[in-house]
């Protein structure tokens, strides 16, 4: 790599400005955006998009360069969701001895480098990375299957947003406590004078393991959290998703070789589908932070065996909707439309449990029976993805058999309301795409709808009332999790009742959404993303418990 002389503490200053509006972001829970989220050529320039998009196209059938100790040679296990494989190549991780050495070694410069220098180098990265946001975007689009703005939104700029809010907090709590301070307790003559000194040690080596649905916005917080506090992050993919963590590895290590340390302090670790890399590096002793995206089984696993770090998962959660009255009814169809097709479902927020009372909904339009709600949502879906080349753009394309799998499976389950069908996407003509189904089920069917089905499958639960409805929501938040919580409701009384059963469930809580807000989406600095609070996930984006624990305050001290 070429190199030029970067010093950390005036990166700092360059960036402060921004450090300094997402702190108070944070504080004040207001609205914040450091990262444009519109790919508008009137807002990144003539240019940006068709270079971007030629970049990624760059990487496809070719070898990508990084250089990793412990690889030996090269794997790759990509394959696009709009139909061909990306055919690139990435060195493959065969003994990890050599990797966990590599990014120790350059620990402790880095340690040194205090607050200030680290946090200067790490908005530099994200500064580094929004240039290349648009060959982002296309990566993580044909990784995850994203729509291409959503991935330019969700895995670009509200990623850097989320990355940028985790920088903020570990700001915050690594500066809470001074560097030194003078102690002077009175005493009979002289009092007692010394003199104190507070250092921020990092824990030591930080796993982050990689989901194959949002490979930045899900791992950069996590990344960026430890570096911050003076870890070195092993970056492990998934098979599915490399090429967006590949490209946020390089630059951070051209970024902390630029400015003088190790660029081994971040490193790739890609590996083959089959080869458990993720389990091997768990448990390794010099591993002491570990974030992850996924599945409950390894989440579960990890929690289990990895014990000598500290583990913070994002599980599976069985997301629920109370629905009891509203005063938009085809507000509330078109937000909930919205919601199910966004992503094909494929979002951790995404709703699937949908309470109302068997007897029907009071509604702006007269009472509403089941099976007008369900062609109210049916028909709002039509509406919404009725044109198949307007239907891709929010739908973006299967992400892997399983989903096809459960998809398929659901018809079985209840009784169809809304038929899921096969979509053809104009411009790739081999993506997968599909549409939601809705399927009708009874409080009864426990054995069905208290499991996540992840995919774009959802559940419209006849209740007793909506007190059953109510209930049956805390406790199957409470045993199986959840990311969100919706309700609807004209009554005060109501919505009193589902947010005092939110609280003992321990799930954000959204209430009568009907506009441009939906329920499976966060805004950085403002919505925490988990709660911690719910087996769905123990640690949420992002608090200061997500980033206090990722280091120790050590003191000397001595006479004066």
């Amino acid at each position: 790599m070429t190199t030029t002389a970067l010093d950390p503490n005036s990166l700092l200053e360059k960036h402060r400005e921004r450090l300094d509006s997402a702190v108070k972001a944070c504080s004040t829970r207001s609205y914040y955006s450091a990262f444009d989220e519109s790919p508008s050529p009137r807002v990144y320039g003539e240019h940006a998009a068709a270079e971007g998009k030629a970049a990624f196209e760059a990487w496809q059938g070719q070898s990508f360069p990084l250089d990793t100790p412990g690889s030996q040679g090269h794997v790759a296990t990509e394959r696009s969701p709009y139909g061909f494989d990306l055919e690139v190549s990435y060195p493959h991780v065969t003994d990890v001895d050599p990797l966990i050495e590599a990014a120790l070694a350059g620990m402790r410069p880095w340690r040194d480098a205090r607050p200030e220098g680290r946090t200067g180098v790490c908005l530099e990265i994200l500064d580094r990375l929004h240039a290349r946001v648009f060959e982002l975007a296309n990566a993580v689009q044909h990784t995850s299957g994203q729509a291409f703005v959503m991935a330019f939104q969700a895995g670009g700029a509200h990623a850097l947003d989320r990355a940028l809010e985790a920088i903020a907090y570990s700001w915050t709590e690594m500066t809470r406590t001074p560097t030194t301070a003078l102690w002077e307790k009175p005493a009979r003559g002289e009092p007692l004078v010394m003199e104190k000194t507070f250092t921020v040690v990092p824990r030591g080596l930080a796993l982050v393991i990689g989901c194959n649905t949002f490979p930045t916005w899900n791992s950069w917080p996590g990344l960026f959290a430890s570096l911050v506090c003076g870890n070195p992050v092993v970056v492990k993919p998934h098979p599915g998703a490399v090429l967006p963590l590949a490209i946020t590895v390089q630059v951070c290590q051209q970024v902390l070789e630029e400015a003088g340390f190790d660029p081994h302090l971040v490193t790739l670790a890609a590996e083959g589908p089959d080869d458990k890399l993720a389990a091997t590096l768990a448990v390794r002793p010099e591993v002491r932070l570990i974030d992850y995206t996924g599945g409950n089984a390894f989440g579960d696993w990890l929690e289990e065996h990895a014990r000598q770090a500290v583990v913070f998962t994002e599980k599976a959660g069985v997301n629920t909707v109370v629905i009891d009255s509203t005063s938009s009814f085809a507000g509330m169809c078109q937000n909930l439309a919205f919601s199910f097709a966004l992503y094909t479902g494929q979002m951790c927020t995404a709703p699937q449990n949908v309470y109302l009372p068997a007897g029907g909904i009071d509604t702006d339009e007269g009472h509403k029976s089941v099976a007008d709600v369900a062609a109210g949502l049916g028909a709002a879906l039509d509406k919404l993805l009725g044109d198949d080349a307007r239907a891709v753009e929010l739908l973006g394309g299967v992400v892997n058999g399983g989903v096809l799998a459960r998809l398929s499976e659901a018809a079985s389950h209840g009784e169809v309301l809304v038929a899921s069908r096969t979509v053809t996407h104009p411009a790739y003509p081999d993506a997968t795409v599909r549409t939601p189904t809705i399927i009708g089920l009874t409080s009864e069917d426990s054995d069905v709808y208290e499991a996540e089905c992840f995919g774009p499958v959802a559940y419209l639960i006849a209740t007793a009332s909506t007190d059953e409805s109510t209930q049956l929501f805390r406790d199957t938040v409470r045993r199986h999790g959840a990311m969100t919580a919706s309700v609807y409701s004209t009554s005060p009384a109501v919505i009193d009742d589902v947010r005092d059963a939110a609280l003992d469930a321990g799930v954000a809580l959204s209430e009568n959404l009907l506009g441009g807000v939906f329920v499976n989406q966060s805004a950085a600095y403002s919505d925490f993303h988990g709660t911690g609070a719910n087996p769905a996930a123990n640690a949420s984006y992002t608090d200061g418990a997500y980033v206090a624990s990722r280091f120790r305050i050590i003191q000397s001290r001595r006479h004066v």
